[in-house]
């Protein structure tokens, strides 16, 4: 029988990418962790990690044993907190979120839940997609609202518990120009204008995003400065830093000195869903989802979760 300490510590060495690293986060010593994952192998009769001066890696034994206590986590948490709820009468919802989307998002469906489920006790953890997903998988979080760009999801695929994940809505990009911008009450304007601006990233992944759209207009930008808050953003467009392409969803509160565009065709865009472990929906959150999808405009009706491609 496979022990459940060995997969933990299987995780952890998968995650941090040594046993020196995998033993503080656990805190272990470095050979409590070896002799872990040397007993796991040899139960399995195989190798999970391949060792080298450079750290360690996963053999593809020890991806699928990785996947496999992602999945009995999940499973752990999920029959914890059911049984916290048997005893409790009360039910715990965790739920993971970006910050612009959870602003956007969050509160109407909150209040909604409240509304529906008064005894629900609430955690909301702002947490980046890549990092979400993974506590999804994990059982840490029970509905995470999360965004990708053209590319997918990052953490959604891969060894582990299935993720469903439930489109909400597009979330266009507008380009942010200084009020007094020549080409700021325009309709619309393409990227190929902007070509010799200086640019200002509200969001980090987004300059890999920019420079691809760039790329395809003919140029390269140039950046002069980043930030991790679409509001700081915008106020340092306001102060003739540079451009900005920033969500719709972040254009609020307003910000006088600037003026939002939206770009021409090809207009790239977030696309914004709710993520949740493939399994029935408790009442709360098929409540939490309604209630996003109302906020979102999608067309009301049951919760159908389709299986992530």
């Amino acid at each position: 029988m496979i022990d459940v300490q060995r997969l933990r510590v299987l995780r952890s060495v998968a995650e941090h990418g040594s046993f020196n690293r995998a033993a503080a986060a656990l805190h272990l010593t470095p050979s409590a962790v070896s002799q872990h994952i040397a007993a796991l192998e040899r139960s399995l009769g195989a190798p999970v990690v391949d060792r080298s001066t450079r750290g360690v890696t996963l053999t593809q034994a020890g991806r699928i044993m990785v996947g496999a206590a992602e999945s009995v986590a999940a499973e752990l948490a999920h029959a914890a907190r059911e049984i916290d709820r048997l005893g409790t009468s009360r039910s715990r919802l965790t739920i993971a979120t970006f910050t612009s989307g959870g602003q956007h998002l969050l509160p109407g469906a909150l209040t909604r839940l409240t509304a529906a489920h008064p005894g629900t006790v609430l955690h909301v953890k702002e947490v980046e997609p890549e990092d979400s997903l993974p506590l999804l998988r994990q059982g840490a979080v029970d509905l995470v609202l999360a965004y990708h760009f053209d590319g997918p999801l990052p953490g959604l695929h891969g060894p582990g518990p299935d993720v469903e994940w439930i489109p909400l809505m597009e979330d266009p990009l507008h380009v942010v120009l200084p009020g007094t911008h020549p080409l700021a009450g325009r309709p619309t304007v393409s990227l190929a204008e902007l070509a010799d601006e200086p640019w200002v990233l509200g969001c980090l992944k987004t300059e890999a995003y920019l420079r691809r759209y760039a790329e395809h207009a003919g140029f390269s930008p140039d950046v002069r400065g980043s930030t991790t808050d679409y509001f700081f953003a915008r106020s340092l467009v306001a102060a003739g830093v540079g451009l900005s392409l920033i969500p719709t969803v972040a254009l609020t509160p307003a910000l006088p000195g600037v003026r939002a565009v939206p770009l021409d065709a090809p207009t790239p865009a977030r696309h914004i869903g709710a993520a949740v472990l493939r399994r029935p929906c408790r009442p709360e959150v098929s409540t939490l989802i309604e209630g996003l999808r109302q906020d979102a405009g999608v067309a009301a009706g049951p919760v159908r979760v389709t299986p992530a491609r």
